[in-house]
């Protein structure tokens, strides 16, 4: 393994370390570094900040510059442009809602880990022949949810799966039950309203159950 595979690895690993993925939408740069913050406070080490905004990539460059502990990402990656941005940024990882070939061999030149969406055999064949072992399932609950990536895991069995659409405190443990299941993503830890009010205190006491119940899980 090159230095630059261990330093992919190494993010890869520490993304999936804690099991969650908090999905945030910021709209206004100012607030990235306190809502790291209070990412970090509640327990969480990685956040993917979507490309949803015109003010994503500046959101990832404030939450990435102020808060040197927290592994950001971005998601709703669609275009190698974004990627580029992505990176410029600061972003230690991509995330696409589906499986585009050319962000995702963007990503593998640039030694950047990349989760992919893939909710069909087809998809997940094509991350596997593109050297990938772990995809994004979106959106989880209406793909299929717990059944299909059941399903899914059977024929391919070496890959594992981040779940993430309509999850949330009343079904994540149902999801981190499945072995082939590495993470789940959600935006419950961080709703928008808290973010739009600056609550940062209130997502702190939800990041900290969200990590408790996948502890207890």
């Amino acid at each position: 393994m090159t230095d630059a595979q261990a330093r992919e690895q190494g993010v890869r690993d520490a993304v999936l370390a804690g099991r969650l993925v908090p999905v945030v939408v910021l709209s206004e740069p100012d607030r990235a570094a306190p809502l790291g913050e209070a990412l970090l406070a509640g327990g969480l080490r990685c956040a993917e900040v979507t490309f949803r905004t015109a003010a994503a990539a500046a959101a990832i460059r404030a939450m990435a510059a102020g808060n040197p502990d927290l592994i950001v990402g971005a998601g709703t990656v669609l275009t190698v442009e974004q990627v580029d941005l992505a990176m410029d940024a600061g972003a230690r990882f991509v995330v696409s809602p589906g499986f585009g070939p050319a962000v995702v061999r963007r990503c593998v030149e640039l030694g950047i880990p990349v989760f992919p969406g893939a909710t069909t055999a087809t998809e997940v064949q094509m991350a596997l022949d593109a050297g990938l072992d772990i995809v994004k399932f979106f959106p989880a609950e209406a793909a299929g949810g717990v059944r299909m990536i059941e399903a899914l895991a059977a024929p391919f069995q070496a890959v594992r799966f981040i779940p993430t659409g309509g999850i949330g405190p009343d079904n994540v443990a149902r999801y981190l039950a499945v072995p082939s299941v590495a993470a789940v993503g959600g935006s419950w830890m961080a709703p928008p309203s808290l973010v739009e009010a600056a609550d940062w205190a209130g997502i702190t006491r939800l990041t900290r159950d969200a990590v408790a119940a996948v502890t207890a899980a």
